[in-house]
């Protein structure tokens, strides 16, 4: 879910060549999460094998992964590790939304309400065990890196980009840049209209691109300000003030330079089950591990082909096209690294 901040920051669109041989460090779950919200039947079911298995987030990984990589792009997924104590609380809360959006589904379905069954359908997904696994095994089968994060996937992420290892964070959330992620690249892999949940309208939606430092000296802040406002708005550990949204936030930070002058000048409150100054320190210094090395190899085609067509029924002709693209590039690659040596 992330915090709300989206409409101060300075967004411009980017394309794929503007991205090419740029190391993405991606949010593994928030990037699944897309697919299984997205890619479903006309029913809001998730796309199965013959055997009733989820296949939406392989489809989703296996396309999207494999046109990064014909646009020379380099992907690297981070997966979220253990999230802190103060994110129980919301945790819970998404938790009892998707019971409740299950509810409603299932109150659909006995109507027969197909776009009422696809909208509820899609605040039902979960990223199970089975769903995690498959996630990593593909990727694995693929050549890509992936990379287990201390605790939360974005503040991994951030802490890459700053010591050189990755060049942009790929994720929809806003809260790579609280981490301290100078770059972010959203809306990867999609080009084109996409149709707004339950209304008969349409907006465009291209990859952008967003810079902390251009988003900053624009809003005239600091980054420890930017945190102050997206505390006042709310976060993954905090409700944040009642009736405060984006502009109201930055207009009160701005006003009194920090959060904790601004609570005690305007007499606000903060909603939170920790201290205002824990989840600043949080954001400043998260918990991040130095443990990887990632690396791009070539496919295994063979165990791919198997995973993917003889055990999930995936089309032979596509996947036999997407392994070749991954071949071409890895080989590219490693031409290129002879030439330079």
């Amino acid at each position: 879910m992330g915090t709300q901040i989206g409409s101060l920051l300075t967004k411009n669109p980017v394309t794929y060549e503007e991205l090419a041989g740029k190391v993405i460090a991606i949010d593994a779950y928030n990037t699944i999460y897309q697919f299984l919200s997205a890619i479903r039947q006309k029913d809001g079911s998730l796309l199965t094998d013959a055997s009733g298995n989820p296949t939406s987030h392989l489809t989703g990984l296996f396309s999207r992964t494999s046109k990064l990589r014909d646009a020379n792009i380099k992907p690297l997924f981070i997966f979220d590790g253990k999230p802190p104590q103060m994110k129980m609380e919301t945790l819970e809360k998404r938790k009892e939304c998707k019971e409740n959006a299950a509810r409603n589904y299932e109150a659909a379905r006995e109507e027969g309400n197909l776009e009422d069954m696809k909208k509820f359908a899609q605040g039902t997904s979960r990223i199970t065990p089975q769903i995690l696994e498959e996630s990593k095994k593909l990727l694995e089968l693929m050549g890509i890196p992936c990379v287990q994060a201390e605790s939360e996937a974005e503040a991994q992420a951030a802490f890459m980009t700053s010591c050189g290892d990755a060049d942009i964070v790929g994720s929809q959330d806003y809260d790579a840049f609280l981490f301290g992620a100078e770059n972010v690249v959203r809306n990867l892999g999609s080009t084109g209209k996409r149709k707004v949940p339950g209304k008969a309208a349409y907006i465009s939606k291209t990859p952008e691109h967003i810079s902390l430092a251009d988003s900053l000296e624009h809003l005239e802040i600091t980054r420890e300000q930017l945190i102050d406002i997206a505390i006042c708005i709310g976060t993954d550990f905090n409700e944040g003030i009642y009736r405060v949204g984006a502009k109201t936030a930055l207009k009160l930070i701005l006003k009194h330079k920090d959060i904790s002058t601004m609570l005690r000048e305007e007499n606000k409150d903060i909603r939170a089950c920790v201290p205002v100054e824990e989840i600043r320190d949080f954001f400043m210094d998260p918990p991040v591990t130095t443990g990887y090395t990632p690396k791009w190899k070539k496919p295994r085609s063979e165990a791919l082909f198997e995973f993917l067509v003889e055990e999930r029924g995936f089309s032979e002709k596509q996947v036999t096209k997407n392994t070749e693209i991954l071949e071409n590039r890895t080989s590219d690659e490693c031409q290129s690294c002879l030439e330079d040596w």
